[in-house]
């Protein structure tokens, strides 16, 4: 059964393949692209069912014109992909304020604006589905990614509370929480902050080095990636939370451990301080 997509950030990553194997499966893809010339290649290449439309999610007067507009000419849309997003690499101490409010602009504030904007429309409808690009940084804290960190923890935050609102109007969340996969994540979608502190070498600065030898070497398959978010999404039930490879299921699942260790650890002494 064909359905409209729209996707946030389709130049490259996930949301380039997602678009791309939409297609070949018979769906309405609608794209949005930072510049002109990428949408307009985009309009070109896939005449019957692709549409590129320009949008920096950082602009929320934008965003709400160009939903507008979407729903005006082409109806009704069914899953909307909050996709748009990059890394900041750096010591939480060294992030400038510069630097963190445009990660938190584009990663959470530009994803909640899309999500506010479609919300009427999906009520409207009775129907529809966010599939909200996280990460398993969204999960878990690492060190050198504290403000990558906090956009996608505030991402996944709204997304789950979004999920219980809206369940019985028939609108469903995905967030999906992709490890390392072979996408430009970690090369031309990663900023580093530009001030470094030696103090944080072996904690921050690994992680710099790590993700800068780590480009195109990544245990991810993007394709088989996108293959599963389709899957998931076009299913009966959605799970609110879809885990992407081994490496982000095992880290994940730590998580967990450790957090139900530290329970554990204060519990009886948590428990006294009710009434």
């Amino acid at each position: 059964m064909q359905k409209t997509w729209f996707i946030t950030g389709a130049s490259s990553g996930f949301g380039k393949a997602l678009a791309e194997e939409l297609l070949k499966n018979g769906h309405r893809v609608i794209a949005t692209f930072r510049k002109q010339i990428q949408a307009d290649s985009f309009s070109a290449s896939n005449s019957e069912l692709g549409t590129g439309v320009v949008l920096n999610v950082n602009y929320s007067d934008k965003i709400h014109a160009l939903i507008h507009r979407i729903i005006t000419e082409f109806g009704k849309v069914d899953v909307v992909v909050n996709n748009a997003g990059y890394g900041l690499t750096g010591a939480v101490e060294d992030a400038s304020d510069e630097e963190v409010r445009a990660q938190m602009e584009t990663n959470f504030f530009g994803a909640l604006k899309v999500t506010q904007e479609f919300l009427p429309h999906f009520r409207k409808n009775k129907s529809g589905l966010f599939i909200q690009i996280s990460s398993q940084a969204g999960m878990v804290g690492v060190s050198g990614l504290g403000i990558y960190n906090a956009s996608k923890f505030a991402l996944e935050g709204f997304s789950e509370a979004l999920s219980r609102e809206t369940s019985h109007l028939g609108i469903k969340v995905m967030i999906v929480e992709p490890g390392p996969f072979r996408t430009d994540w970690a090369a031309s979608s990663m900023i580093f902050t530009a001030s470094e502190t030696a103090d944080y070498s072996e904690t921050s600065g690994a992680t710099k080095q790590r993700l800068q030898t780590i480009s195109g070497n990544q245990p991810g398959d993007t394709m088989k990636g996108v293959q599963l978010i389709m899957e998931a999404a076009l299913s009966e039930n959605p799970p609110l939370r879809l885990p992407l490879g081994t490496l982000a299921i095992n880290i994940i699942r730590n998580k967990l451990k450790q957090v139900e260790a530290d329970i554990a650890l204060w519990e009886s002494k948590s428990k006294q301080t009710d009434f």
